[in-house]
């Protein structure tokens, strides 16, 4: 896999970090640059370390599912990214205007749940993971900290665009995989 599919997963990754990021802003009186910055660090350490935590684990079992690692690789991605659409049409959250430890913890948590199943499909793939999980990482810290001033600023139209957006590129990921690994593309 290279940097170029490492970008696009990081971005639709990044994508439900995004939406709540929005969602965080829309409950802000005002623009906080503090409160922007460590949202984004939350989310974009967990989005790093949950593929890690992943990818451990995934390393563990390598060699039982070789044989089948692309076909686990479409179906993890593509049941992420549908999931993502989903959410997209559902009701949407309030987020409350306050901001502590054990909230941020929980929607760092729940944003990068997708991202320890990415960290699974790596090992498979054999990614490098300290740049993989870098380049995640950094993305989701810069989507999240645009999505508090986003949210701040227009409001909760782009919440659902974005997860939406993030769940096809999981889904065309996964595709573009499968499609390697069965010879169709070169």
């Amino acid at each position: 896999m290279g940097n170029i599919e490492l970008f696009i997963i990081a971005i639709g990754l990044s994508m439900d970090a995004f939406a709540v990021a929005i969602s965080k802003g829309l409950s802000m009186r005002r623009m906080s640059y503090k409160t922007a910055l460590i949202t984004g660090a939350f989310f974009g350490g967990f989005q790093a370390l949950m593929p890690l935590i992943g990818f451990i684990l995934g390393t563990r079992f390598e060699s039982y599912i070789t044989s089948i690692d692309h076909w686990i690789a479409f179906i993890l991605l593509s049941i992420i990214g549908f999931n993502m659409i989903k959410e997209s049409r559902g009701p949407c959250e309030v987020i409350e205007d306050r901001f502590n430890l054990k909230d941020m913890l929980v929607l760092s948590l729940a944003t990068s749940i997708d991202a320890l199943a990415i960290g699974v499909t790596f090992a498979f793939l054999r990614v490098d993971i300290l740049p993989a999980v870098s380049m995640i990482g950094v993305i989701t810290f810069i989507f999240s900290f645009l999505g508090v001033k986003i949210g701040n600023v227009f409001g909760e139209c782009y919440k659902s665009k974005a997860e939406f957006f993030g769940g096809v590129i999981l889904i065309l990921m996964g595709v573009k995989i499968l499609l390697e690994h069965l010879g169709f593309m070169g």
